[in-house]
Parts: C-alpha cells; structure tokens; sequence
C-alpha cells in the first residue's frame, strides 16, 4: 500500500493536470484550476513542468471581455506511440500521436512461426523510427489474440494464432531500445473505449470481439479485470456444447465455434459448398443471398446466446462489440440484442453498442496502453 506521501500527492495532482489536458484542450490554466480543485499556483507549477518535458505546448491565447488574456495548452503532438496489433491473418503496424491519430500505417501477413512474426513487426517499426526523427517515441504497444503474463511478458495462451509461450516483449525492446506493452485484444478495446470513446463515467463495461475468434475484455468497478495468470475474460472458450465441433483450445462446442466470424463462414460453407471471407459473406447477405443471411443470422443468434453469460455473471452497465460485423449493425444488433434478452434474470438488461471505429478498437488500445505509463497506472486501471 502507498501512503499519501508528498510525492503520492504531487503525482496524482500531475496525472490530474494532464488527463484534464489530454481531455479538454485546448484548456486554459485557470479552467484547469477550476475543473480539478488545485490551487492556480500549484496548476502554474505542474503545467510548467510539463511544458519543460515536453508533454504539453501552449496554444493561441483567448479573449475575455477584461482581465489577462489565457494562453490555451494542449498536449504535444511530437510524442508519438508506435502500435502493433497482431492477428491471425495480418499483423498492423502504425505511428501514432499522443491523441490517437493514426500517422502512418503498415500491414504484413502473420506467419505460424512466432520468430518469423517477430522479423515482420521488426521491419514495419524500423522505418516508422527513421521517419520520427525529432519527435519522442513513447513507446510500442502491441494488441495480441490472446493471454499475456504481464510479469514476463510472455504470450502464453493464443490458440487462433498458433503462438504459444513466445516473448514478444524482449526482442523487440532490445532491438529497438524503446519500451514495450503487450496486452490481449479485448482488454485494449476496452482501454480504447475508456481514453478516446468519452466512457470514463462508465464503471463496468465489457468489450466483446468479433473476428476469428470471440474475445472479452472486462472493467469492473473502474478497474480492469485480468485475473490469474491474466486468465480473466476467456468467454469465448467456455463450452456451450461439449458434443460440437472442436476449437482451437482444445475442446469442443466453445462460444467462438458458434458465434465467431468463422463460424458463419462454416454455416455459410455448409449450406451453400461455397468458400468465402466474412466481409464478401456481408456484401452476399446484403445482395440476398439466401445462404448467407442464414449464415449470419446463425452467428447473431450464437452471439447473444453467449451474451447472456456475461449478463448473468458479470451485469455490465455496457456491452461494446467489436469487429466486421459493425459495419452491418442493423442486420446484427436487434438480433444479437434480443437474443441476449432472452431468460435474463431481473434487472436491467445492459446497453448493447457496437465500437465506435469498426476494426480501429485494438489499434487505439495500444496506443492507450502505452500512455498509461504517465496517465494511469497499467497494472491498476481505474477509468
């Protein structure tokens, strides 16, 4: 336990002023001052501060009918993050500023050879480095499809990727000398819900996503939730039928069998004997195609059946879905949503919402995921 030292003090009150920054700017000194309580010469200090830091540049100066002119802060955009979101496909690589602008981007395919992978993510960030010359890297901050040991940094659980107990975390540091954060999938969308979705009021939400396979991020109580081992949240591999189909994890009839993008894929396959990818099975669905609004009505059904998981152990104030499937919102959501009603104990039923950036969730979590160093505490998040 950390006792309310002066230094505990003067580092809260500096997570204040630049959270209130990050949030608000441009924002004057005396409406920070006025927004968090502290005193104006204890907001001047830490602002002047942050300026020598670089953390924070002055802005224009606004107008006032009389008194001093304020000078406007924002937060300095020569700080950038350099994101990585692996997936089983495609690994994504971009530069980022301190306000979640993506600046460039770079993708590569995934191989099944975790070494190989690491090459690839190694030869989209070194061209990222040179172009940032003259501005300060923060750090790289990657969003992986499965359970990381945040005390090893190692992956250890990620059966869609076919990477297992692989350090991601120590050859890319030391090759690039800059500092490293892994987190899973889910739990950056949640983090990329929280920063940059305006959700800080909320205290327990859960991010759900949708692609190869299903994962789940969970915020209780304004913290995030990792668990043993950073175990918690693996929804998608909790069996709905023990006598269906096998999954990558090793068991069979899992929720993401049923209501992952793969999943319609197969129904789609099984009904039609065609082959296709989800974004071309929406476009068919959208067309008519019979087989393929089968498919996906299947997958929205599986979905909210899972839902009601999550529902009945957790009671989360809001549910966010991530993934492809949000660009067809209104084939899935009343779907999705009234099969998650179903058999639902008393109480309010959560708000479903899909992400706000279809397929950006995990990319503005990394970069999240980095700033927290100086925002918010990673291994303690509280929105």
């Amino acid at each position: 336990m950390q006792t309310a030292s002066t230094e505990v003090v003067r580092d809260i009150n500096r997570r204040i002023v630049l959270n209130l920054i990050r949030t608000r700017q441009p924002i004057s000194r005396a409406d920070i001052a006025r927004l968090s309580g502290l005193q104006r010469s204890t907001v001047s200090l830490i602002v002047e501060a942050l300026i020598r830091e670089n953390w924070v540049v002055e802005g224009p100066t606004g107008r006032l009918p009389r008194g001093r002119r304020p000078t406007f802060l924002r937060l300095n955009e020569n700080r950038v993050i350099i994101g990585v979101v692996v997936r089983p496909l495609e690994t994504s690589v971009v530069l980022a500023d301190v306000n979640g602008k993506f600046l460039s981007e770079q993708r590569v395919k995934t191989p099944c050879d975790p070494e190989a992978g690491i090459k690839g993510i190694l030869g989209c960030i070194e061209p990222l480095i040179a172009v940032s010359r003259g501005k300060k890297i923060e750090g790289i901050g990657i969003s992986l499809p499965g359970r990381v040991n945040h005390a090893t940094g190692i992956l250890e659980f990620a059966p869609n990727l076919g990477w297992r107990d692989c350090d991601l975390r120590g050859p890319l540091s030391a090759a690039t000398g800059i500092e490293v954060e892994l987190e899973n999938a889910a739990n950056a969308c949640v983090l990329a819900a929280v920063w940059f979705d305006h959700m800080e009021s909320v205290r327990d939400l859960v991010a759900v996503t949708v692609s190869e396979g299903i994962g789940t991020g969970v915020l209780m109580n304004g913290q995030l939730a990792r668990g043993f081992q950073g175990m918690a949240g693996e929804f998608g591999h909790v069996p709905l039928d023990p006598n269906g189909p096998p999954c990558t994890c090793g068991s069979r009839g899992c929720w993401e069998v049923y209501g992952s993008n793969q999943a319609a894929l197969r129904y789609y396959r099984e009904s039609s004997g065609r082959e296709s990818s989800f974004t071309d099975l929406l476009t068919l669905a959208d067309e008519g195609d019979a087989c393929a609004i089968k498919a996906l009505d299947t997958q929205a059904r599986y979905l909210g059946r899972g839902l009601r998981m999550i529902v009945a152990g957790l009671a989360p104030e809001r549910i966010i879905l991530v993934g492809e499937l949000t660009s067809a919102w209104r084939r899935f959501g009343p779907a999705i949503e009234s099969e998650m009603r179903v058999h639902v104990l008393g109480g309010a039923t959560p708000q479903l919402v899909p992400a706000s950036e279809a397929g950006h969730g995990r990319m503005r979590g990394t970069v999240a995921l980095v700033l927290q160093k100086d925002f918010g505490d990673p291994r303690e998040f509280r929105a």
